[in-house]
């Protein structure tokens, strides 16, 4: 694994210099979208709704949109200025019992290993939090925001669980629970015997995914019958990726320099044209009378030139006339 922050623990006077690793992962199959005649991928454009223009990344702002359609804009100069007090910093508030944190408010679960140096005192957090069967609630900044947290341990190593904000938990405002429904402690009873007919210890190894198992068998079949569509030769595609096979595109560079070597004709038809813009009207009407002025112009130059390459051919037929009456 590859850690994703680093900062530290503050723990009363005590500092842990720790590294933050991303403790899940989504096994999910990763499809793309491509186009299903040619298996193409699909390109997306972040293209400006105003200009019409394709914006680079650099130059992309954070807008937040009032409600009567204006704008404010947000720069990362502007973000960079606001308060995190606890940037690059873990900061423990208090220590309560794990059962009182309602599960509904974790978000993300971490990793979290000690530096070399900090071994010792990373140690002592862990066995106290163990011993005392609570768990640390915690200020941390990640990723500009800032969150709640949970730290635990789990099989030996301190664990964060970043939290929702109270605010941000959703209320169960549904009809239903202001109606009373009678149950019969029959009924109940019933329930009762099937939840114990049910219980058992929690073994997350028995279960699996079995959408994505047969998904992933589904994808094989695919492969195994060659139902394929062949990757395409990113060197021949106008404005493609990189260059996969490199032996190849050397051998078509030597090629073509051979062939500017030899005259070029088929070099030449390589290249692609960029077809001119459309002239308007009024370029096509500017450009009439420079035509007309240089046919004019033409025509003079080239009878001069016929009357030249003519002159030559005179004088040979009277050589010719000439040596024939001597003879």
């Amino acid at each position: 694994m590859r850690s994703i922050w680093k900062g530290s623990i503050s723990f009363g006077l005590v500092s842990i210099a720790v590294k933050l690793y991303s403790a899940t992962e989504e096994k999910d199959v990763a499809f793309h979208q491509v186009h299903r005649e040619d298996g193409g991928r699909i390109r997306y454009k972040r293209v400006c709704s105003i200009c019409g223009e394709e914006i680079a990344y650099n130059d992309i702002a954070k807008g937040f949109e009032l409600p009567d359609g204006d704008m404010v804009v947000l720069t990362d100069d502007d973000l960079a200025e606001l308060p995190l007090t606890t940037s690059r910093e873990i900061d423990v508030l208090q220590f309560v019992p794990l059962e009182q944190v309602d599960p509904i408010y974790f978000s993300k679960s971490y990793y979290l290993e000690p530096d070399a140096k900090a071994t010792k005192a990373y140690v002592l957090l862990r066995d106290t939090l163990e011993e005392s069967g609570k768990v640390a609630i915690v200020k941390v900044a990640l990723r500009r925001r800032e969150a709640l947290a949970t730290l635990r341990v789990r099989e030996g190593v301190l664990t964060m669980e970043t939290m929702l904000w109270p605010d941000e938990i959703r209320e169960p405002a549904f009809g239903f629970l202001d109606e009373k429904p009678e149950v019969r402690k029959q009924e109940l009873a019933m329930a009762a015997s099937l939840v114990d007919s049910l219980s058992g210890d929690f073994d997350p190894s028995e279960y699996t995914d079995q959408y994505r198992e047969a998904l992933d068998s589904l994808i094989d079949a695919k492969v195994e019958g060659r139902d394929l569509v062949p990757a395409p030769d990113t060197a021949e595609v106008p404005g493609g990726g990189k260059v996969v096979d490199l032996v190849a595109a050397l051998q078509a560079s030597i090629d073509a320099a051979k062939r500017g070597r030899t005259g070029g004709a088929a070099s030449d038809a390589s290249v692609t044209k960029v077809p001119a813009p459309k002239k308007t009207a009024a370029k096509k009407a500017a450009a009439q009378p420079a035509k007309k002025t240089a046919a004019k112009k033409a025509a003079p130059a080239a009878k001069k030139s016929a009357s030249k390459a003519a002159a030559p051919a005179k004088k040979t037929a009277k050589k010719t006339s000439a040596t024939r009456r001597s003879a």
